[in-house]
């Protein structure tokens, strides 16, 4: 009987939420009438125009009721997917002309971990729209049309994809709708607006990622600060062409410098003399500390173009980065391997406890590391190296024109010759260019840790060199680490299998998750507020889409676009 009931409602609601209801409001789904239907659909908001949308290409309203009748999607997730493009007056949630968003490869990183991890739910399988995401994440460039019908196609299947996994796993299975919609940006808007309005008001989701992402909930207590900053003025930038300042000088620089030391709280003293005391050279190795500098306590360049990037840059910097957090799966309560790619370090983590940090080489601009989410399962000892295509075809062959000899000079070997390029590999070694030993996560960009006979990078400040891969500082210590629960591998065994110089694999008894991440603003396990530099241009790009003050023209049509959006 309780089954027919449920039969029964179930079709009640089929047949009422049909059309494209444009009423605003928030009941639950459940309803029976069309009234309630309609309620469940947000309005159109037709204010969002090209000039402030956050992607610059716009969906035919027919190509989504296409897709719903196509792919015969439940009621359930049409109407909420109608409701998510009213709010958006129908621009792309995942793609600009440009390619994916990066919300999209959050988003998909996330749904991928979720499968992975999950492999009995078969709702999010889907094999076809999978093969897609992994070209389109491989492209080095994209182009994209909103009448390409393939780009549209992806475009919605990702969206049902995003809200079957937030309606499936938020909450015990319910999310409420118009904080769903607010996930992805839709337009270029006030950043203290912004800041104020996740800060200030009890939205049911970010109390979610308080509890669940520790970094987001010390992340997110940072706005206030930064929020009542900005609306007092900021600070007053330092002086172009300021001279080297150090301990014992005298300077009316000093002055402002400490002005500006002392909003951000890094000098908790008030002091408006112009001479550079012990008290200010502790304020500044703080601010150089938090920034990635050197702290070495001496205001240079470096130091004083950390200090005049504007307050509003700042806060813009937490909310991008709040953004990141929320494509995070939970924290695991075991062991966690992070990987932050503008700090250049990589952190260890049992549940809250950090076991130990190292010192890393991430992918230099144009071989950019990947963020992404994984499970470290496989040690290499003695490695080969397979060359990518792109280095055989880039550096390779061009060596071997000049170097009939080059492949024996670097201990390399063709393993085919077939098609149009050679398949090569450099054999393990001391040369070799992984070093000792590598460290496999799967994952579709091929990348993984590893060691390297290229040390000094090591001592550089900023560590952007590889060809996309992570170099690691002390690879014995991470083999020793990941292997200790496995006794027959003994540091001794560790270390005669990094330097037999013959391959050999070991499947860890219990993978690991592993997660890249891009964070150029997060608070340490000291409490205190870090910022580094953009150094792939990720922020760059999108605070041009979220903010007004970024406002920037992508390479779409706008009369096209906006003829589009009005349909």
């Amino acid at each position: 009987m309780k089954q027919l009931l449920i039969l029964l409602a179930f079709c009640s609601t089929l047949l009422s939420a049909c059309g494209n209801a444009q009423v605003n409001g928030e009941s639950s789904d459940e309803g029976s009438t069309e009234e309630k239907a309609k309620k469940n659909v947000s309005r159109r908001d037709y204010s969002i125009t090209p000039d402030v949308a956050y992607s610059d290409l716009f969906l035919d309203s027919a190509a989504l009721e296409n897709f719903i009748s196509t792919k015969s999607t439940p009621d359930s997730i049409s109407r909420r997917m109608r409701s998510f493009y009213n709010t958006r007056n129908y621009q792309f949630a995942w793609f600009t002309s440009s390619g994916l968003t990066e919300q999209a490869r959050g988003f998909w990183n996330l749904h991928d971990y979720h499968t992975s991890a999950n492999s009995h739910d078969t709702v999010l399988h889907d094999k076809e729209l999978e093969k897609r995401m992994d070209d389109l994440l491989a492209a080095e460039s994209l182009s994209v049309k909103s009448s390409d019908a393939k780009s549209i196609n992806t475009e919605l299947a990702l969206t049902q994809h995003f809200i079957q996994y937030m309606m499936a796993e938020f909450d015990g299975g319910y999310v409420k709708r118009k904080e769903m919609e607010r996930f992805i940006p839709r337009k270029k808007e006030d950043a203290v607006y912004l800041a104020d309005s996740l800060y200030n008001k009890k939205h049911k989701d970010n109390k979610y990622f308080e509890d669940v992402h520790r970094p987001y909930g010390l992340l997110k207590e940072q706005l206030g600060k930064y929020i009542e900053i900005v609306k007092a003025g900021g600070w007053q930038p330092i002086p172009a062409g300021t001279k080297t300042l150090r301990k014992g000088t005298s300077n009316p620089v000093i002055a402002v410098v400490k002005k500006r030391l002392q909003i951000t709280g890094d000098l908790p003293v008030a002091d408006s003399s112009y001479a550079f005391s012990d008290t200010l050279e502790t304020a500044v190795k703080q601010f150089q500390a938090r920034h990635g500098l050197t702290d070495d306590g001496i205001i240079n360049a470096a130091t004083i173009k950390e200090m005049n990037v504007p307050a509003e840059a700042r806060l813009q910097q937490l909310l991008m980065n709040l953004g990141r957090m929320r494509w995070l799966p939970p924290d695991p309560s075991g062991k966690l391997i992070l990987v932050n790619i503008p700090e250049f370090m990589l952190h260890v983590y049992e549940g809250k406890n950090r076991v130990f940090d190292m010192v890393v080489v991430v992918g230099k601009q144009g071989t950019n590391t990947t963020m992404f989410t994984g499970d470290l399962n496989q040690i290499v000892f003695s490695p080969y190296w397979n060359l990518p295509t792109s280095i055989v075809k880039n550096e390779v062959l061009p060596a071997m024109q000049r170097n009939p000899n080059y492949l024996d000079g670097q201990n390399m070997e063709i393993v085919s010759d077939k098609g149009d390029l050679p398949t090569i590999r450099q054999k393990p070694g001391p040369g070799n260019a992984l070093g000792k030993v590598k460290f496999l996560f799967p994952n579709s960009f091929d990348i993984y840790f590893h060691d390297t006979p290229s040390k000094s990078l090591f001592e550089r400040t900023k560590r952007a060199f590889s060809h996309g891969c992570i170099r690691l500082a002390e690879p014995e210590k991470m083999a020793n680490y990941l292997l200790r629960d496995q006794p027959e591998w003994t540091p001794d065994r560790i270390n005669d299998a990094m330097n037999a110089g013959e391959e050999k694999y070991v499947k860890l008894k219990d993978p690991v998750p592993v997660v890249i991440t891009y964070y150029t603003a997060w608070v340490d396990d000291a409490g205190k507020l870090n910022f580094r530099e953009d150094i792939y241009g990720h922020d760059k790009r999108l605070a041009a889409k979220m903010f007004p003050s970024s406002l920037q023209q992508n390479g779409a049509s706008t009369k096209d676009s906006m003829a589009v959006a009005q349909r």
